[in-house]
């Protein structure tokens, strides 16, 4: 028989979404942005924010209005359950 593990997640920090519409950029971070150590064109205007151990904590989407049309709004900051 198989266990069943219950985990009750706590602790989790904020997704971080910030758009930038002079630069049309759409940043999203996973982790605190000042662990930034590298970043890494993977394509398709894609750039992976990677922390000092290789963990990729963010990325950034390049022509983001090119890609989802116009924008009106978007949150601040939202939270991953």
């Amino acid at each position: 028989m198989a266990k069943k593990i219950n985990k009750k997640v706590t602790g989790i920090a904020p997704i971080r979404v910030c758009y930038d519409s002079f630069g049309n950029t759409l940043n999203v971070w996973f982790d605190d942005p000042a662990k930034e150590h590298i970043s890494e064109e993977v394509g398709d205007e894609v750039i992976l924010n990677k922390d000092r151990r290789g963990r990729v904590i963010g990325f950034e989407k390049l022509n983001f209005s090119h890609f989802t049309g116009s924008l009106t709004k978007l949150p601040i900051e939202s939270r991953a359950w």
